[in-house]
This record gives structure tokens, sequence and C-alpha cells, in this order.
């Protein structure tokens, strides 16, 4: 064990005083930075009034979206007439058709009928004089004979009395809003209904093998079409989920990214040179692009399609406008820096041959360059297949416009989580292949 003396200390003390005599910042930087994280955080929830915020949210609707989104309800309506029967009635474009007769669904001989709203635990007897429900372990009778809805004994917690209505809410299953004169259901289905043939299809309600038998050999359902065609037809045209419009506004988002990033990248690619200080010494020209390229960037892209939706009306043209100016600054900025730090030797070398500025660019820059610029492109691009649908959303054109349609009519959710896959799966490949292609363009394995 070596024994350091004071002097030998005082010399290492001396020659590092940087370890020995560290400054206010030093010491207790760290806990500032915690101090002021801290301080920030508490700011953040007055400045918000997060308690409130959390406490006034209406949980319960992001369970009901979320099951929206994978689930389909069917809604009988029962009108008790004045003679005491029972007529039977389906929303118009019901998703069992015109005609249905599903099998939850039974006449008794009394006259009265049992709706089986999830399996025998729930479900809805309906007669001319009450109404009984079932739920919960529980069997709850509802009058209908008098002048409003009354229910027969205590009143559980999963049903609630109007003056003239009373609602029963069988959780996931569905509801039942009794009346006096009606009672509406609403029978809730895991799944997406009809979303290969629509009710209006001629292979509606048909087996899967039956479906293939008629398609492959069976005898041709108009005589002017084969079977293949009128079920591809009724695919693509299928009213409820809108196959062909939604692919085709798919592609135009794709369509549009990928023409918004091509001519943002041609045209910023020769402005890059003339902003890139060691390829133009023009300081005036070198600022006033540079400004350029921040004023497009600033400008947001939702911004841009706004303006251009206004000037050209609403359609791809403005989405592929607003992304082609967006990208023409971000893309400028990007290849300007790359450019501004390339190494200066081998176009040094060139240029000492004598040789043009076209061929000192080409291979003294242009080398070192295109796997920057190519990456970085094609990483725009990518991202920019997701602003199209933002954009999209603002009148642009594109799956976007089409999302948001089908969000604001709060009703049609199972199309937009359909809308919203198809989303995630064309992203997901996209960045895939541009990831794969950076990775080979630089040289690197992707991981």
């Amino acid at each position: 064990m070596t024994v350091i003396d004071a002097n030998r200390m005082h010399e290492i003390e001396t020659r590092y005083p940087e370890y020995f005599h560290r400054s206010f910042r030093q010491r207790f930087g760290g806990l500032m930075i915690l101090v002021a994280t801290l301080l920030y955080s508490l700011y953040a929830v007055w400045f918000f009034d997060l308690p409130k915020l959390f406490a006034e949210a209406h949980w319960e609707r992001v369970g009901i979206y979320l099951s929206q989104w994978v689930s389909y309800d069917v809604q009988p309506e029962f009108r008790i007439e004045d003679d005491g029967s029972i007529d039977i009635r389906y929303p118009r474009f019901s998703p069992l058709g015109d005609n249905p007769h599903p099998d939850w669904l039974v006449n008794n001989p009394d006259g009265s009928i049992t709706v089986s709203v999830s399996g025998t635990s729930r479900s809805v007897t309906v007669s001319k004089s009450e109404t009984i429900v079932t739920a919960h372990g529980v069997s709850v009778p509802v009058e209908v004979s008098s002048g409003a809805p009354k229910v027969v004994g205590p009143v559980p917690g999963w049903m609630t009395v109007y003056d003239d209505n009373v609602l029963a809410d069988l959780g996931f299953a569905g509801n039942v809003s009794i009346s006096v004169d009606r009672v509406k259901i609403r029978k809730r289905f895991i799944g997406w209904a009809n979303f290969i043939f629509d009710t209006q299809s001629s292979f509606f309600d048909k087996p899967v093998g039956e479906v293939v038998s008629l398609i492959v050999s069976g005898p041709r359902i108009k005589p002017d079409q084969s079977n293949l065609s009128l079920a591809f037809d009724d695919i693509w045209n299928n009213s409820e989920w809108q196959h062909g419009d939604v692919w085709t506004k798919l592609f135009q988002t794709i369509v549009m990214a990928f023409l918004g990033t091509l001519l943002g990248s041609l045209t910023a690619f020769p402005l890059a040179f003339l902003a890139a200080r060691n390829i133009t010494p023009n300081r005036l020209l070198n600022q006033v692009l540079k400004r350029f390229f921040d004023f497009l960037r600033s400008v947001d892209m939702l911004i841009w399609a706004l303006f251009l939706t206004r000037a050209f009306g609403p359609g791809p043209l403005a989405g592929s406008g607003a992304i082609f100016l967006t990208e023409t600054g971000t893309l400028g900025k990007l290849y300007s820096e790359g450019l501004e730090n390339i190494d200066n030797k081998s176009r040094e070398g060139i240029k000492s041959t004598g040789a043009q500025t076209v061929l000192v660019h080409r291979y003294g820059i242009m080398p070192q360059i295109v796997p920057v610029f190519v990456s970085q492109t094609l990483y725009q691009w990518e991202s920019n297949v997701r602003g199209a649908t933002i954009i999209g959303a603002v009148g642009a054109g594109g799956i976007g416009l089409k999302l948001w349609e089908a969000m604001r009519t709060n009703a049609n959710w199972e199309n937009v989580a359909y809308m919203v896959i198809l989303i995630l799966i064309v992203v997901f490949i996209f960045d895939t292949a541009s990831n794969a292609l950076r990775h080979r363009l630089m040289g690197t394995k992707a991981h």
C-alpha cells in the first residue's frame, strides 16, 4: 500500500485542479437538474389542472369505442300494437339483411318473444303486458300496460328508470330500452359484419363452401358475367365497407407522399449546392436560400395543405403540393448541411487537375453525398406516408379524409379500425423497405 505525503498530494492537486477543485455547476449540476425537473412537473400539473382533468374525463368511453372497433350490433325493435300483437322491425340497412330470421330470437307459444342477448345469462322476454329482463343472475319484470313503464320490485344498479323509459345496461352484450309501446334491444356481436359481401350481394349469407363452389364451377348467377367477376365486383363495391373507395384513397395517399417527396428532393438538390458555403462562396446567396428553407419548414405541412385546398380545392393535388413545399425546405436544409460537412480533399484533388466544375462535383462530391442524400430522402418519404394521412383530414384527399368522415359519424368505429389497420400495415411495409434500402446504401447491417 503506497502512502502519499502532503507535498506529493499538493503537487497532484496543482497538476490536476479540475479533479480536486470542481466548480459549483460540476458539484451540484445533477441535483439542480433534478430539482428543476420536479418544479417543472409541478408547474405542468397546475397549468393543465391535471387532477380536475382526470377526475372529469369520460374513461368509460374508451372501452365503448374500443369495443365498437371489434364488434357490431343488431337492433331489433318490438312494437306492441293495439290488438296485443308484437311487430318486429329492424333498422334500414341492418347487418342481417332485408328479411332476417335470427336463431337467437324465439317466438313462444303464449305469443311472447324471447331474445337471447348473451346466451342464457342475459335475455329479454317481450309480451303485450310486460317485459322481463334477465341479467346478473336476476329477472326483473317491467310492466308496460299503464301510461309509463314500471319496474316491479327493487330496481337493480344496472337498470335506470326515466319518466317514459327504462334502460337496462347489459354490459358489452348490449342494452335494452323499454317504453310503453315498444322495446328496443341492442345486441352486440364480436367481429366485422358483412366484411366480404354486403346484404345486397348475391353471395350474402352463404356458407364459404357454397360461395367457393359457385365461383369455381357453379351456374352463372348473372348470364352476362362470370361468378368470379361478380364476386369481385360485390367485394370491391361493398356498400358497408366500401373496399374500393378505401383502397383507392389509400393508393392516393401513397402517391401523394411519393410525388411530394420526389418533387421536393429534385428541387432541394440543386438549391442545396447554392446554399452550401463551401460549394458556392456567395454569403448573400447562401443566407437567402437557407432562410428560404427555414420559411418552408416553419410552416407546418398541415397549414400548407389548408392554404392549397383553398387555392386549388380539395384533392390529392393540394396534398402533394403541401408535402412538396415542406420537403423542399426540410431536404434543402439537410442536403446543404451534408454538403458543408464533406471531405474537401477529394474535391480539391480533382479540381487541381483542371477539371470542369461539373466534373469536380460529379467525382469529388457526389460519391460522398449520394448515400447520405438517398438515406435522408427515403426516411422523409416514409414519414410523409404518415403525414399524408393527417393532411388528408383537412381536405387534401387520400385515406385521411375518408378516415375523418368515418370518425365524424361517431357510429362507424369498425370502419375506422379497418382504415387504421390498413394505414399501420402500409407504414410498416414502407418503414421496413426504407430501412433495408438505407442500410444497403450506407453499407451497414439492419437490426
